[in-house]
């Protein structure tokens, strides 16, 4: 189990390893520009909105409160990570989507020494039915995280939600990234689900991975093209020898 995580999340640097690679650097732009402008646009809303919203809630407030602007400006921080983390990264993907499963497959070429697989044109227009696994992803996404939200408001157990909340998190990123190289082996997101829970604590080392990347400023504009490209190396060495269910 352990050992199994520890594996998974050494993937991670594969994929930051594959990125750098000169056959799939051009793959990388997109989805890295995608990352960055809805970052740059998303905080900038933000900020100013939050601007605003602050500069009335002075007028309104007495002098002697004005301390409490200050605490609000961390909170603000805070939300912004919070927001930024799951919205803008479910959106990312969703535009993305495409791209990321041409990166798949060029980096999977890569990866068995083989030629690439048809016309970068030809890939991309294949890979366009990704957004229907991306809205299925976000299904599934939403089912559990309404349960999991209701953990906070429960006294005691609410102890235990953030702990929930990470491992969920893992693997949604784990299945989320997964998706990429298995779909376009003609895998469903049922599929790929059953697949992944073969080789549980081995995803969830690699969602860990793309999680902590995510968290570093700078560094997490690049989690995106690193997933794809972890999750591909990891399904070209473990995943693509399992049989899983059709469900």
């Amino acid at each position: 189990m352990i050992s199994d995580f520890v594996r998974g999340f050494g993937y991670l640097f594969r994929g930051l390893a594959l990125v750098r690679r000169p056959g799939l650097r051009r793959f990388v732009v997109v989805p890295l520009l995608v990352n960055v402008l809805l970052f740059g646009v998303g905080v900038g809303y933000l900020v100013h909105e939050f601007s605003l919203w602050m500069e009335r809630l002075t007028g309104w407030l007495p002098d002697w409160l004005d301390w409490l602007t200050w605490m609000l400006w961390p909170l603000f921080a805070l939300t912004v990570l919070v927001v930024v983390f799951y919205t803008f990264s479910i959106l990312a993907n969703l535009i993305a989507a495409p791209f990321n499963s041409v990166l798949a497959a060029r980096a999977e070429s890569l990866l068995r020494g083989e030629a690439p697989r048809g016309s970068d044109a030809s890939l991309l227009s294949e890979a366009l039915r990704t957004i229907g696994s991306e809205l299925r992803k976000l299904g599934y996404l939403l089912l559990w995280a309404i349960p999991l939200l209701i953990l906070f408001i429960i006294p005691g157990v609410n102890l235990l939600a953030p702990l929930a909340w990470g491992l969920f998190g893992m693997w949604m990123l784990a299945l989320e990234y997964a998706d990429y190289p298995m779909g376009n082996h003609g895998l469903f997101f049922p599929q790929v689900r059953a697949r992944v829970r073969q080789r549980r604590w081995l995803a969830l080392g690699l969602g860990a991975g793309i999680l902590l990347l995510s968290m570093i400023p700078l560094l997490n504009f690049l989690a995106m093209p690193v997933g794809v490209c972890a999750a591909t190396a990891l399904w070209v060495d473990h995943f693509s020898s399992l049989e899983a269910p059709e469900a």
